[in-house]
């Protein structure tokens, strides 16, 4: 693994206090800290050392992540209390049920996935056009592109990255692959993005909403993040919190839907004298990075931190 390209946890503090129920962020307060814990995106464990450092000797930390290099930094964390699993946070509904106190999400990707072109994730490097968290698994955005139909390709780059121009970029994609082959690196679509798309909010690269849409379709970000969170109120005992850090539109829009729907009771219409489905959520906070935060860490400006707990007794 190479150790040049550094990750800036976002909210950190903010958020291992929502988890831990410790708004006092006292490192001696076990008072939640005796339990077990999950930080469902390890990335470079920022928050799992913080978390670490708050719990009690019978406290436990269960952490999953896809990536390769996620699971090295891991191995370099000697504490009984911690372990990790090579998974997707979809598979969180694995774990028994009712059986910890708080789950966290830290949605999107780290700086070490951008900053190494390797990964391909970056219009702004050249390097292979992969895009996979996990790249033991699934296909490159490469491969997947040198076959996919027009019309999928602009679906896509609509529907997950929000991108007004996302039929022609498609269409310049396909007359691409089949005037030269398929496109393989990511300065070659970068490029053609840039040549397709003639107008793009000021500061922002025209490749920013395809590469999103590309990395979110490719990992099916969205679909894994639902199973995740409906797993959430099945592993989750009475009390425990829900913490979740979203970095783009579409995925606080899933968050947010997802506490909404189940911080109140549910009525079967068709049942209208049935007992209602009694809240499993209660909403408690919605968190941005401060001013003091986003000027040492820009890529932070666009987080979204909200806190549910589960009810129940």
């Amino acid at each position: 693994m190479d150790t040049t390209w550094t990750h800036t946890t976002v909210l950190l503090k903010e958020a291992v206090a929502a988890l831990l129920n410790n708004p006092d962020d006292e490192p001696g307060d076990f008072r939640a800290g005796m339990h077990t814990y999950v930080d469902a995106t390890f990335g470079r464990g920022g928050h799992a050392r913080l978390i670490l450092s708050r719990l009690a000797p019978q406290g436990r930390l269960i952490a999953f992540d896809k990536d390769l290099d996620a699971l090295a930094e891991a191995a370099t964390i000697d504490d009984p209390r911690f372990s990790i699993r090579h998974q997707g946070f979809r598979h969180l509904g694995e774990l028994a049920p009712a059986s910890v106190a708080g789950v966290l999400l830290d949605l999107g990707i780290s700086s070490p996935q951008v900053d190494n072109p390797e990964r391909g994730f970056s219009f702004r490097f050249e390097g292979p056009l992969d895009m996979r968290m996990d790249t033991t698994r699934g296909i490159s955005v490469a491969q997947w592109l040198a076959d996919a139909e027009v019309d999928k390709i602009a679906e896509v780059i609509r529907d997950y990255g929000e991108e007004r121009f996302a039929s022609p970029i498609a269409k310049a994609i396909v007359a691409r692959r089949e005037a030269h082959g398929p496109i393989t690196t990511t300065t070659e679509l970068a490029q053609l993005v840039a040549d397709t798309v003639k107008t793009r909010e000021k500061g922002q690269n025209p490749a920013t909403r395809t590469f999103q849409a590309l990395r979110i379709f490719i990992n099916a970000e969205l679909e894994e993040l639902q199973q995740a969170l409906e797993a959430s109120l099945q592993v989750l005992a009475p009390g425990g919190r829900l913490v979740v850090i979203s970095f783009h539109s579409l995925e606080d829009r899933i968050v947010k839907q997802f506490i909404a729907k189940h911080s109140r009771d549910e009525y079967d219409r068709r049942a209208p004298f049935a007992a209602p489905k009694i809240m499993q959520l209660k909403a408690l906070d919605r968190v941005k990075p401060s001013a003091a935060e986003v000027a040492a860490n820009p890529r932070s400006r666009s987080a979204i931190m909200r806190v549910a707990q589960r009810t129940g007794s």
